[in-house]
């Protein structure tokens, strides 16, 4: 059986290099929970090989199609440790349909309780892109650097699924 770094790669040299462009653009990143972690695949095939590799490190939380495309996300039996975090989820989406992606861990998710319009605000030299900010289900602000981004939010994405999950259940249970 891989290793989870032989999996995702090293996910501390990920986070260093990440915290690292963060700093740069002088936001503190401290007060929030980093919730999880995601590695984007290049094909379906990579996809399904990952998605079987991850299953002996966590417990799949949900697979569910999200904007035309898998994404499984997993509670690890270990969870990454990276200065004082604890990261136990780890989401893996198949590539969108017609678009091509680098493997390699991409991106990381911090949920907050300061409200994501007070995020942008207090940041005015961070370019975020918000045309999430205003969903009904996990609104979502996102600062992109180089090839890695940030996202915020005020669900972890355990509690959206455990809602999307419940919403499931009583669409089931009507018919």
């Amino acid at each position: 059986m891989k290793s989870l770094n032989d999996i995702i790669t090293d996910p501390v040299l990920f986070l260093d290099k990440l915290f690292s462009l963060i700093e740069k653009t002088g936001m503190n990143v401290d007060k929030y929970y980093l919730d999880h972690i995601c590695y984007r695949v290049g094909s379906e095939s990579e996809y399904q090989e990952k998605r079987s590799e991850l299953s002996h490190h966590g417990d799949m939380l949900i697979e569910s199609m999200v904007n035309g495309r898998l994404i499984a996300t997993y509670k690890l039996h270990s969870p990454i440790l990276y200065k004082g975090r604890k990261i136990d989820v780890l989401e893996l989406p198949a590539p969108k349909p017609g678009h091509s992606y680098a493997s390699g861990l991409e991106h990381v998710e911090f949920v907050t309780t300061e409200s994501l319009h007070s995020i942008v605000e207090n940041n005015p030299t961070c370019s975020f892109e918000t045309q999430g900010i205003n969903k009904e289900i996990n609104a979502d602000i996102t600062l992109r650097l180089g090839e890695y981004c940030i996202r915020f939010h005020n669900q972890t994405l355990e509690d959206v699924i455990a809602q999307e999950k419940l919403q499931e259940k009583k669409l089931m249970g009507k018919n």
